[in-house]
């Protein structure tokens, strides 16, 4: 049975108008997910697309609809942070653009099964590929201190220290092991909970799944691997959802676009690189009022979008692009 997807991309003629597929490029969709963007690509024009997830599950379901784009559109099961490792091996060294769709997708939000949403009870997972550890994992062993700092810094909870140790005390009585128990916990210790405008435990579930996923660090990875990529006058599209990727794909663009002269204050000018991109808009694109009436999903995003120019890349780790300090924890990382 061929999977329908009731998932509705998010400011697909802005990414299309940004991203100018031609006849004979070669396109990166950096997050297949459904594939609203991979398949207006390439019905834009009569281009290749490699199409990378690092969801096992998105890339099964679309090799259901791939089959209409048979030697156009090559899907690989591996996360953007490793796009050009990943294209290297199939013989590709260069792209005409990159379109990044960041954070998590309808379909991890819709299926209870996934463990991403508090919406619908489900196991409590939040790992884009279904490995471990995962969110059960961080809530059961986690101490208090790194829960509030998982807390605060992926998710800027303010009450960050007190829900924390709300979770260790529940855990004690019982494990805590589906998004229910999770949300009903922090809802309780939530002063004034049916008040506010989103659900208390929002911040939490983004800030876990953040964290497990290692989002912000495969942004910046997926970023400077972009930055090879993409050959001269390639194009550059990023479509973010909340402040903390948004901030460092900003940060990004501006260290690059600054690098020419005259903007950086990091560096004398003679020491300033040239700019390795030019941005196509001078601010974040953000969707339309109609298109967030028809498609709430839309309202928090921004598009930001840039050329890329003749100059050789940046030296990875040169930029601060604002991502919190990572938390290590042992069980997680290995010990290091």
């Amino acid at each position: 049975m061929v999977h329908v997807s009731k998932h509705k991309p998010v400011m697909l003629q802005e990414i299309l108008a940004a991203l100018a597929p031609k006849k004979g490029g070669v396109y990166v969709d950096a997050t297949v997910g459904d594939g609203g963007y991979t398949r207006a690509i390439l019905n834009a024009a009569d281009c290749i697309v490699y199409g990378f997830d690092r969801d096992p599950t998105a890339i099964e379901r679309a090799k259901e609809w791939a089959k209409e784009f048979a030697g156009r559109l090559f899907l690989i099961n591996r996360p953007f942070a490793e796009m050009r490792e990943a294209l290297n091996e199939r013989g590709v060294e260069v792209v005409d653009g990159i379109v990044f769709d960041i954070g998590v997708s309808s379909m991890h939000l819709d299926e209870a099964e996934r463990g991403f949403s508090f919406r619908n009870d489900g196991p409590l997972s939040m790992r884009m590929d279904g490995g471990k550890p995962d969110a059960a994992d961080v809530i059961a062993r986690a101490d208090a201190p790194d829960l509030a700092a998982i807390f605060r810094r992926y998710g800027e909870e303010n009450r960050a220290s007190a829900l924390a140790r709300a979770i260790i005390r529940e855990r004690e009585k019982a494990p805590i092991t589906t998004t229910g128990q999770l949300a009903s916990i922090v809802e309780k210790a939530t002063p004034g909970a049916g008040r506010l405008k989103i659900h208390p435990a929002t911040r939490v579930f983004q800030a876990l799944r953040i964290f497990v996923n290692d989002e912000l660090g495969q942004l910046i990875a997926g970023l400077r691997a972009a930055e090879r990529l993409l050959r001269p006058a390639g194009r550059l599209v990023v479509v973010a959802f909340h402040s903390l990727e948004d901030r460092i794909v900003k940060r990004f663009l501006a260290n690059r676009v600054e690098a020419k002269g005259g903007g950086s204050r990091h560096l004398p000018p003679t020491d300033r690189p040239p700019a390795s991109f030019e941005l196509l808009y001078p601010r974040a694109v953000e969707p339309s009022e109609k298109e967030i009436s028809e498609n709430p999903r839309a309202r928090s995003a921004k598009m930001r979008a840039a050329v890329r120019t003749e100059a050789p890349p940046a030296p990875d780790g040169d930029d601060a692009l604002g991502a919190p300090k990572e938390i290590r924890l042992s069980f997680m990382h290995g010990g290091k």
